[in-house]
């Protein structure tokens, strides 16, 4: 690698970048260099090359040299604020510039006038394509050197693997692996329990290659580090880290959550799992839809064989809620299969067919109550409420039944008992508080003038950054089950393309051309249905962009609406979620253009990138 031997572009008192007051430079994040203090109020041309950004406030340039070094020269501290006042360029955005041409004139007496820190940043931006950085003024010199750990891990050692590299320097930036009490891991996030917050070093973590944000939420600290490289990370932590963490991770979680937390976080553990099997069922269901719409006739054994892929699923969803819930409990899960099974037993009437007239419930009295007993298929919360029951009940005969009698005594009282409550008690119990909070959500859906959609539309990316999003996932699952379509699904995917056109907005409307490529990586998994790391790795931190994505999302929500747009599916949205709407293409596409549209064009023409 290249050594970089520079002079100073500004004269003044040369000092090291830990000396500046700003911990974007004196972390090195931006980059390595030298900073000078109480500058005469010239900038001059260290090297021949071009001017590559010039800043519309004038306060900062960015120089490219023939060899390619990227300098940026940033004038004083916050002096963003003065929008221009007190500097005067002397070339333009883009002019070929000599070495000792000047470049830029500044007041230096009237801005520190104005109550503004003048030291000045000089600072390689692409600092990790050199070895050494050294910057001169007359008999001062600076030098900086590559660090060991990035010598080692990316120059040394090539075969060292990014994800170890990145896992190291974590764990160097969070106090070490004695401060976790747990880790875990979704799709695009590391998420750490900390036992001490305070030794979090932000800027350490932000200036990893490799993380594309980091914020605290449901009481982790959660590092966006983008799909499948998180499963990579989180495997070398856990290695790193084994034996020194809390044994119950999931308690050491709970203890930091709020109580509505704990309820989205208990929502997500149950039916996370269960997606995958809705999201390929969903994807079937779109594809025959599509093929019936352009007039393809099916057999009648294909057409067996389809139903079959379709509709299995929700035919035995309590099934899957029960034994989900069971393992979530810490009950035995294939007790809590059986038990799903039961609520759908052939024996009871069909809720399909009782609910289309074809057959009757069955009205049972005990002690002097006539219970309507009826199958519960599609059904969500009288599943989930059973397997919380069960799984609670055999912990409780676990704890007096003898050790020689437990295989064969509690799994009989655990089913016998839980499938009495189920079917006499919590099943009906149950059935009817599902049916009317359906039929309120239904009704909110359908307000006129696509009013729920908006609403839902502008608030959803609200709620995913207070991560009590899970809660969503029953409801999705209840729609799909009794109506075979997910409107909701419809309202979301606009909110989430949203988030990704104004994050894209930004990442367009900015010069340093690090932070662009940033931005770009951060901004491609929102078209994917992820947005956590165009959320937090840049919409937030801006706040503007943020809102006006809040906006598209309202503005598709409302349109999915009017138009009664539903997938055949969930769990997927964007690009991927066009399987879901085969039948629907045009409005689909018209509601993802409207997200985008609205958030891309408000944050491109109304928000202002400082850098």
């Amino acid at each position: 690698m290249k050594d970089i031997c520079m002079e100073s572009p500004l004269r003044g008192e040369l000092i090291g970048l830990e000396m500046v007051k700003d911990p974007a430079f004196s972390s090195g994040s931006m980059g390595r260099g030298a900073a000078i203090a109480n500058p005469d109020g010239n900038v001059y041309a260290p090297f021949d090359g071009t001017v590559e950004v010039l800043f519309a406030t004038k306060h900062a340039i960015g120089l490219k040299s023939v060899d390619g070094i990227e300098l940026l020269i940033h004038i004083g501290l916050d002096t963003v604020k003065l929008n221009g006042k007190y500097f005067s360029p002397k070339v333009e955005q883009g002019a070929v510039i000599q070495k000792g041409q000047l470049l830029l004139c500044f007041d230096a007496a009237a801005i520190k006038k104005a109550g503004y820190d003048l030291t000045t940043p000089i600072v390689v931006t692409n600092d990790k394509n050199f070895e050494k950085i050294e910057i001169k003024l007359d008999n001062q010199v600076i030098e900086q050197q590559k660090t060991k750990i990035e010598a080692s891990a990316v120059d040394v050692l090539p075969n060292v693997k990014k994800e170890a590299f990145v896992a190291t320097e974590i764990l160097k930036n969070i106090g070490g692996k004695e401060n976790i009490r747990s880790v875990e891991h979704c799709a695009t996030r590391l998420r750490l329990i900390l036992k001490d917050k305070s030794q979090i070093n932000e800027q350490g973590i932000e200036a990893i290659d490799g993380v594309k944000g980091q914020f605290f939420a449901a009481a982790q600290y959660q590092i966006i580090l983008g799909t499948g490289f998180v499963d990579k990370v989180y495997a070398v932590v856990v290695q790193k880290t084994e034996g020194s963490m809390d044994e119950d991770h999931k308690s050491a979680a709970y203890d930091e959550m709020t109580t509505v937390q704990k309820i989205s976080r208990t929502f997500g553990d149950v039916f996370v799992p269960i997606i995958p099997v809705l999201v390929a069922t969903g994807l079937f269901m779109g594809l025959r839809g599509m093929a019936q719409s352009l007039g393809i006739q099916f057999g009648d054994n294909f057409l067996r064989m389809s139903q079959i892929l379709t509709d299995t699923a929700f035919a035995f969803l309590p099934a899957l809620v029960t034994w989900s819930t069971m393992k979530k409990f810490g009950g035995t899960p294939v007790i809590g299969i059986v038990l799903g099974l039961m609520l759908v037993a052939p024996q009871l009437p069909n809720a399909y067919a009782v609910a289309g007239g074809q057959a009757q419930v069955i009205p049972m009295d005990i002690f002097g109550l006539t219970i309507p007993v009826v199958g519960y298929q599609g059904s969500v919360l009288p599943a989930l409420v059973l397997g919380i029951f069960a799984s609670k009940l055999q912990k409780w005969f676990k704890s007096f039944v003898p050790d020689i009698l437990d295989l064969i005594v509690t799994p009989f009282m655990t089913l016998f008992i839980s499938m009495l409550v189920g079917i006499l008690i919590v099943g009906p119990i149950m059935h009817t508080i599902e049916i009317e909070i359906f039929d309120a959500v239904k009704v909110f859906l359908n307000l006129p003038f696509g009013i729920g959609g908006l609403l839902v539309g502008g608030l959803h990316q609200i709620i995913v950054v207070s991560g009590v999003h899970h809660v969503f996932n029953a409801l999705e699952i209840e729609l799909l089950a009794t109506t075979g379509q997910d409107a909701f699904n419809a309202i979301i995917t606009g909110a989430i393309v949203a988030q990704g056109g104004a994050a894209l907005a930004v990442a367009l409307k900015t010069k340093n051309p690090k932070k662009r490529s940033l931005y770009i990586s951060s901004t491609i998994p929102a078209f994917l249905g992820i947005t956590e790391p165009a959320i937090f790795g840049i919409n937030l931190r801006f706040v503007k962009p943020f809102v006006y994505a809040l906006v598209g999302g309202a503005a598709a929500g409302m349109c999915a609406s009017l138009m009664h747009l539903a997938g055949t599916g969930m769990g997927i949205t964007v690009i991927p979620g066009t399987l879901l709407y085969m039948s629907h293409l045009f409005e689909y596409f018209i509601v993802n253009a409207v997200g985008f549209g609205v958030a891309f064009i408000l944050t491109f023409t109304l928000f202002k990138v400082e850098e």
